[in-house]
């Protein structure tokens, strides 16, 4: 990893990532969550060139032209124009803040692939009661198992102060992203001339351990119910996917069910995790980078690295746009660039090396993890020669109705088979991502449940 602009920090070695139980901060470490640190942990001020913002609380409120649920997000910022643009022509000028991976996108795609860099808008922001929960986290939580679990934790980051990577990690895994989802949205594998076809589903998911009131002995060691329904083509109509993510891994791994609509069969699904790929992905990206990364750490040795200032995915609303069709946005090599949009913001630079003696297609990958939300922004993932394979970015935007900083959507590319994949795409859907309607509750999650409605 390119080490210029990394700042260094203690707190990554207070602990070693091989205990079996960490400790809570204390209270006078804690209060700084009040003071010098956001709620969520970020540092407050902005950086020494002013390029970063000082953190002012970020969007609280949705725009006026939104008007209700399931809206595609009007662009608060419509006036905004590039700073500049990185090209593989000036990329040398901006290395320091480019990410490895972003630097391969740039040489394999040297006439097409950019990185539209605009003022950075520290828009990230959460509800107070969650801003609370992380507050009494700090003072409680802690990982169990050798780090593949956690407890005393509830309704909002559990390390809002890390001191190892596995906390960092788990903080992803469990950042807040509302309570209970809707969203019809179609993936798509993208080959070398351009050529896709779209494979739509509607997933529905409850964050359990978001619940309003819920305790963390009420939680059933459940931290997410996801519940999956594919909608076209009519050839894989009608299949479905249901997970139950645990927190504590050991204790209980996650729990996967696949219905076959041929067959109307519900099964148990053992293999939904770890680096099984996915079949609608054309095997470009694995069961664990959904979400960028998900599921249990235990194949990886964690090591925080730092913070460092990179140009990453924010604020992408014109990208999700209603206005721009599936033809117009995808290109051979990656998506139209002309839509995207980048800010210089601090990340937490995360390296996972594989475990001497564990099996992943990904022998190393490096996270760089938004402060302002925990939320994985940028992955660059290496083969068993170390050489680098892949790329993962998750084009973030704040969703002021929750409010949350979340991706609009996932695109993941093959460096070496010139190939990408993208999820999370709604632009050509009537509606986007709806967190308004009410949690059907946990029996709604269950095997019956999938076998009934697959009917």
């Amino acid at each position: 990893m390119n080490k210029t602009g990394l700042i260094v920090t203690t707190l990554c070695l207070a602990l070693s990532a091989t205990s079996s139980s960490f400790a809570a901060v204390s209270k006078k470490e804690a209060d700084k969550l009040r003071t010098t640190l956001t709620p969520v942990g970020a540092e407050r001020a902005g950086n020494a060139d002013g390029s970063i913002p000082p953190w002012r609380g970020g969007i609280q409120f949705p725009p006026a032209d939104y008007r209700q649920a399931g809206q595609h997000h009007p662009d608060p910022f419509p006036e905004d124009e590039p700073l500049f643009v990185v090209t593989a022509k000036n990329m040398g000028k901006y290395e320091q803040h480019l990410t490895e991976g972003q630097k391969g996108l740039l040489k394999t795609y040297p006439n097409t692939f950019k990185i539209p860099v605009y003022e950075t808008r520290r828009t990230g922001a959460m509800p107070q009661w969650i801003y609370n929960n992380i507050y009494k986290n700090a003072l409680k939580a802690e990982l169990v198992e050798g780090g593949n679990g956690i407890k005393d934790a509830v309704g909002g980051i559990p390390f809002p102060i890390p001191q190892n990577g596995l906390e960092v990690i788990w903080n992803h895994n469990t950042r807040w992203r509302g309570q209970y989802a809707v969203r019809r949205a179609s993936e798509v594998a993208v080959q070398p001339d351009g050529d896709y076809s779209l494979i739509t589903t509607q997933a529905e998911i409850d964050y359990n351990y978001y619940r309003r009131g819920i305790t963390p002995d009420q939680l059933d060691n459940v931290l997410i119910y996801y519940l999956s329904f594919t909608k076209s083509p009519a050839r894989l109509a009608g299949g479905a996917v249901l997970a139950h993510e645990t927190m504590n891994q050991v204790k209980e791994p996650r729990q996967a069910w696949g219905y076959n609509a041929g067959q109307r069969r519900v099964r148990k699904a053992p293999n939904l995790a770890y680096d099984t790929p996915v079949a609608a992905a054309d095997g470009l990206r694995t069961i664990d980078e959904t979400d960028l990364y998900n599921g249990s750490p235990d194949r990886y040795n964690w090591k925080l690295k730092g913070k460092q200032e990179v140009f990453i995915p924010y604020n992408n609303y014109r990208l999700g746009s209603s206005d721009i069709t599936y033809d117009n946005l995808l290109m051979p090599g990656h998506i139209n660039p002309e839509y995207t949009r980048y800010e210089k913001h601090r990340v937490w630079v995360l390296e996972a090396t594989l475990k001497p003696g564990q099996r992943h297609i990904y022998h190393k990958r490096v996270f760089y993890i938004d402060e302002d939300s925990w939320g994985a922004a940028v992955i660059d993932q290496y083969d068993e020669r170390g050489e680098l394979w892949r790329v993962s970015m998750a084009y973030l935007k704040t969703y002021y109705e929750l409010p949350a900083v979340w991706t609009d959507m996932d695109v993941f590319h093959d460096l070496q088979s010139r190939r990408y994949h993208i999820q999370g795409m709604d632009n050509e859907e009537p509606t986007t991502i709806d967190f308004s309607q009410a949690s059907p509750g946990d029996r709604y999650f269950t095997p019956q449940e999938l076998r009934r409605r697959g009917r």
